[in-house]
């Protein structure tokens, strides 16, 4: 089973998830319900304007990858659901968690505890530590904590399954988080490397200095 998704395959699990949780009597999906699912305002960040080409190349991709598929009930109309079940063995009130993280990005406890609420409702906000601790110990890890941003209280956790991993990189850089753009990251390589350099040549000098007493 492989986790790495892009942003559209994050998409399209997250929807197929969604309405199997919210909406049971109307899944599995047909393609026309799941790109509205996957276009709808409420409940997603960002918002996207998938056409049907797009959602068919990211349901072929995962069912490589074991994550969803066609349905396998007949019907004349095809129809497609998430394989999460089988693939992670995950209970509601983690794929409660995971769905909000998968559809909405980053989030602070909080943030996950309300907008979660309509598909498993936790009772605190240690019941929601609980769960992501589960995620983040999940074999293999789903979830991880972000470095905490400047500026603010709580840090948010991601889902690690690619798709909002990529976008981090607009947010402001967190504290201790390497800078998003690749000159960013080799102007610090390079300073690093110049002060690792004074640092050697200043204690090179230093042990010259020690070696004479003893030579004079």
């Amino acid at each position: 089973m492989e986790l790495h998704l892009d942003a559209v395959e994050t998409r399209v699990l997250g929807s197929l998830l969604e309405k199997d949780i919210t909406t049971p009597e109307y899944y599995p999906l047909t393609l026309n319900a799941l790109l509205a699912a996957c276009n709808q305002k409420s409940n997603r960040e960002p918002v996207m304007e998938l056409d049907e080409q797009a959602v068919r190349r990211a349901l072929n991709s995962l069912e490589e990858k074991g994550l969803a598929g066609l349905a396998r009930s007949e019907g004349r109309v095809a129809r497609f659901e998430h394989r999460m079940g089988e693939a992670l063995n995950l209970g509601r009130r983690e794929n409660a968690l995971l769905c909000t993280l998968l559809l909405r990005g980053p989030q602070t406890p909080g943030e996950l505890r309300g907008r979660s609420e309509r598909m498993h409702r936790l009772e605190d906000l240690d019941e929601v530590q609980l769960v992501l601790q589960k995620l983040i110990e999940h074999d293999p890890p789903l979830v991880k904590l972000l470095p905490r941003q400047p500026g603010t209280k709580e840090a948010r956790y991601v889902d690690l399954f690619g798709g909002h991993l990529a976008a981090l990189s607009l947010d402001a850089p967190a504290i201790g988080a390497a800078p998003a753009s690749r000159e960013e990251r080799m102007a610090v390589l390079e300073a690093e490397i110049a002060q690792l350099r004074a640092e050697f040549e200043a204690l090179r000098q230093q042990f010259a200095e020690f070696r004479s007493q003893f030579e004079s």
